[in-house]
C-alpha cells in the first residue's frame, strides 16, 4: 500500500476513534450519574421514597464535571506531547544521545538511524536511548517526520547485533513513514483523560476513607460518618467506572496495534532485505529473560508504540496491543519450530567496526555505480515513503566513502554548521571571499576558520551526493543552542543572497535546511484549512510546473510540451500555456509550495505525478533537477529518497 493510500487510512482510524471516544465519556457520563443518584439518594423524590431516576439538574452537573475532568485530562496530555517525540522519550526515562557520543554501542545505533533516514528520504530522527531498561524493546514517535524520535532500550543496544538492530529501526521507520505516530500520540492523550476520571475517584475514595476515620475518633454525628462513607462509596464506583472507558480505548488501541505490527515487520524486511535480522531480533526477546518488558512507570501509556510487548503478560489477549512473538516470527522465519531453547543471547553484542577514511578514488568508484542506473520518475509518488532497499546500500556505501575528517565533523555542532555553511559558498574566487566576510562579520573569525577547513573536504563530495551530505548536517544542527539558530538561519540567508543569484541546489539545500530546522526550533509555519480541490489552487499548480518546467528544458519548446504534459495529467481537458518567465522564477515556486502544502494527501500525490512527469519528460533528470524534486516533496512533507545519487550529472 503506498504512502498517500496510509496517510489516508491513518485519518480514518482517527475519526474511529473519535467516536469510540465519545461512546466511552457518554457511557461513563450516565453510569456516574446513576452512581451519584444512589449514592446521595437524589433518586428518592418525597417522603414516600417513591424513586424517579431523571433528574436534570444532578445529569448537567454530572455531565459538566465528568467532560470537563476528561476534556482537561486530554488537552493537558496532548499539549505536553505537543513537542513531538521528544515528551514521549523523556516521559518514558529516555535520555537524548548526543550526536558526538563515543559509547561504540549509542555510535552503531545513530549510525543504522542516519542511514535510514537518508534512505527514506525523512529527516533524521533524533536517538534516544532507555538505559535502565534491560528487555529488547524500541518505539517510534512524533507528530511529523519533523519533530520524530527513534528510541531503545539499553537491553535493546546491548544484545542485538548491527543485523538484528536494522531490522528493530526499520520496523520503527515504517511507523514513521505510514503515518502512524500522530495516531499514536491522540491515543495516549485520550487514555490520560479517561484514566484521570478513575484517579479522581480513587482520590475520593482515600480521601472520604481518612476523613470518616477522624469523624469516628472525635466521636462525631452519625450523619458525618455517613456522609464519608456515601463519599468513600461514589469514590470508589467513580474508581472503577472510569476503567470503561480505558477498557474501550486498550480495545480501540489493540485493534489498531497489531493490524500495524504485521505491516510493520513486513515493510523492515523489505527495506533491508535481510529476514535473518528482525527475524533474529523477536527470537532473542523469547530467549532473553527480560524479553521486552518494560518497567517504567508509565510504560502502559504507551505500550501500543513499542517494537514488542511492553507490558506483563495480559489475562485478555483481547486487549494485547501487540500479535503473539511466535506467530509474527514466523510470519518471517515459516521455518521457526516454536522454540527458544539453543538461541544464544549475548549481553554484549559487538560494536560497530571503525569506518576507514576512504579516499577520492575510493569514493568515486562508490557513487559511480548506482548514478549510472538512472532514476525513473513515471510515477513520483510511488517513490514518497518507500523503504528501498537499494537506497539503503548505496547510502551505507555512501557514508562509509567520505573523508573520514568529513564524516567526523558531521556529529559535532559546530562543525556541522561550518559542512552547511561550505555548501552555499560561491565556487568563484572573489565571491566566495566576500561570502566568507559575511561569515567572519556575523559569526566570528573561528567560525570561518572552520568553514575554509572544511571547503577542500566538501569539494571531494560529488555533485549527486552534496544534497545527502547537507541532510546528515541537519541531523546535528537540530542539536544547536536554540539561542544559535536565529544567527545560523540569517547568516545562511545571507550567504545565499551575496552573489543575487540562487541556483537550484542552493535553493533545494536552503529550503529544506530552514523548514526542517524552524520546526525544530518552533518556527515552523503553522498549517492552513485543508485543500481538498485540486481547482482553487491551480495557479499555484501552473507556478510549480512552469519553474520545473523552465528549469528542465533549454528550449522554450520543450519547456512548453513538458509543461503541457504535466497539466493535462492534473487538469485533463483544460488547456495549459506555459506561463511567462517571470511568472516561473524560484519565488514563484517557494509561493506556490506554501499553499499546496495544505493539500489533502490524495491531491498532493497527483501534483508529485505531474512534477515527476514534467522534470523527466526530456527523457533524464539532471542532479539539479532531482535536488529540486525533493525540495518539493519535502515541502509538501512527502519523504522522498535521495533521488540526485541515481540522476544523471
Amino acid at each position: 500500500m503506498n504512502f498517500f493510500a496510509l496517510q489516508e487510512r491513518a485519518r480514518q482510524r482517527t475519526g474511529q476513534l473519535i467516536f469510540f471516544y465519545g461512546l466511552a465519556v457518554a457511557l461513563i457520563v450516565v453510569v456516574i450519574y446513576f452512581v451519584m443518584g444512589f449514592a446521595f439518594g437524589r433518586f428518592y423524590a418525597d417522603e414516600a421514597e417513591i424513586a424517579t431516576f431523571w433528574i436534570p439538574d444532578l445529569f448537567f452537573y454530572t455531565a459538566v464535571g465528568v467532560l470537563g475532568v476528561i476534556g482537561l485530562g486530554t488537552l493537558y496530555q496532548v499539549s505536553a506531547l505537543s513537542s513531538g517525540g521528544s515528551a514521549v522519550a523523556e516521559m518514558l526515562g529516555g535520555r537524548l544521545i548526543p550526536a558526538q557520543t563515543r559509547d561504540p554501542l549509542e555510535r552503531r545505533f545513530l549510525n543504522v538511524v542516519e542511514e535510514m533516514a537518508l534512505a527514506s528520504g525523512i529527516p533524521v530522527p533524533k536517538a534516544y536511548v532507555l538505559d535502565e531498561e534491560a528487555g529488547i524493546n524500541a518505539f517510534a514517535a512524533g507528530v511529523s517526520t519533523s519533530n520524530a524520535v527513534v528510541a531503545v532500550t539499553r537491553g535493546c543496544l546491548q544484545t542485538l547485533n548491527r543485523d538484528e538492530l536494522q531490522g528493530v529501526v526499520g520496523h520503527e521507520f515504517s511507523h514513521i513513514l505510514n503515518g502512524d505516530m500522530r495516531l499514536n500520540l491522540r491515543l495516549i492523550g485520550v487514555l490520560y483523560g479517561i484514566l484521570l476520571v478513575s484517579l479522581i475517584g480513587y482520590g475520593m475514595f482515600r480521601m472520604a476513607g481518612v476523613f470518616g476515620g477522624e469523624r469516628r475518633s472525635s466521636r462525631d454525628s452519625k450523619n458525618g460518618g455517613g456522609a464519608a462513607l456515601a463519599i468513600m462509596l461514589a469514590g470508589l464506583a467513580i474508581w472503577l467506572i472510569g476503567y470503561i472507558g480505558v477498557f474501550f480505548a486498550n480495545l480501540i488501541k489493540s485493534a489498531v496495534s497489531r493490524e500495524r505490527e504485521y505491516l510493520a515487520d513486513a515493510s523492515a524486511v523489505q527495506f533491508t532485505r535481510n529476514p535473518s535480522g528482525l527475524g533474529g531480533a523477536l527470537k532473542k526477546i523469547g530467549a532473553l529473560a527480560a524479553g521486552s518488558r518494560l518497567d517504567s512507570p508509565r510504560a502502559s501509556q504507551a505500550s501500543h508504540l513499542f517494537f514488542a510487548n511492553g507490558l506483563a503478560g495480559g489475562w485478555l489477549s483481547l486487549l494485547a496491543t501487540h500479535p503473539p512473538l511466535i506467530e509474527r516470527i514466523r510470519r518471517i522465519d515459516p521455518e521457526f519450530k516454536g522454540s527458544f531453547d539453543g538461541i544464544r543471547v549475548d549481553q554484549s553484542a559487538a560494536a560497530e567496526p571503525a569506518r576507514r577514511p576512504a579516499g577520492v578514488a575510493a569514493f568515486a568508484g562508490a557513487t559511480a555505480g548506482v548514478a549510472a542506473r538512472g532514476v525513473s520518475l513515471d510515477s513520483l509518488s510511488g517513490q514518497v515513503g518507500s523503504q528501498g532497499s537499494d537506497y539503503l546500500v548505496f547510502v551505507r556505501q555512501f557514508v562509509t566513502a567520505l573523508p573520514g575528517p568529513l564524516r567526523e565533523a558531521l556529529h559535532d555542532v559546530p562543525e556541522a554548521r561550518a559542512v552547511a555553511f561550505s555548501l552555499l559558498l560561491s565556487a568563484e574566487g572573489r565571491m566566495r571571499d566576500q561570502q566568507l566576510g559575511i561569515l567572519q562579520s556575523r559569526c566570528g573569525a573561528p567560525c570561518r576558520e572552520r568553514v575554509e577547513a572544511m571547503v577542500p573536504l566538501v569539494g571531494q563530495v560529488p555533485r549527486n551526493g552534496l544534497l545527502p551530505l547537507g541532510d546528515l548536517a541537519l541531523s546535528t544542527l537540530r542539536q544547536m543552542p536554540k539561542d544559535e539558530y536565529e544567527t545560523f538561519r540569517s547568516t545562511a540567508m545571507a550567504l545565499t543572497a551575496a552573489d543575487e543569484r540562487i541556483d537550484l541546489f542552493e535553493y533545494a539545500f536552503l529550503r529544506m535546511m530552514v523548514r526542517r530546522l524552524d520546526m525544530a526550533f518552533g518556527r515552523g509555519r503553522k498549517a492552513g484549512a485543508l485543500i481538498t480541490r485540486l481547482a482553487e489552487v491551480r495557479p499555484e499548480c501552473e507556478a510549480l510546473l512552469g519553474g520545473l518546467a523552465r528549469f528542465g528544458q533549454a528550449e522554450e519548446s520543450g519547456a512548453g510540451r513538458a509543461f503541457a504534459a504535466a497539466m493535462k495529467k492534473l487538469f485533463p481537458g483544460a488547456p495549459a500555456a506555459l506561463p511567462a518567465a517571470d511568472h516561473c522564477t524560484l519565488k514563484s515556486v517557494d509561493e506556490a509550495l506554501a499553499r499546496l502544502a495544505d493539500l489533502r494527501p490524495a491531491l498532493k500525490e497527483s501534483v508529485l505525478d505531474a512534477c515527476g512527469l514534467c522534470a523527466g519528460a526530456d527523457g533524464s533528470v539532471t542532479v539539479a533537477e532531482a535536488d529540486l524534486l525533493r525540495a518539493v516533496a519535502d515541502s509538501l512533507d512527502c519523504p522522498v529518497p535521495p533521488l540526485s545519487l541515481k540522476a544523471v550529472a
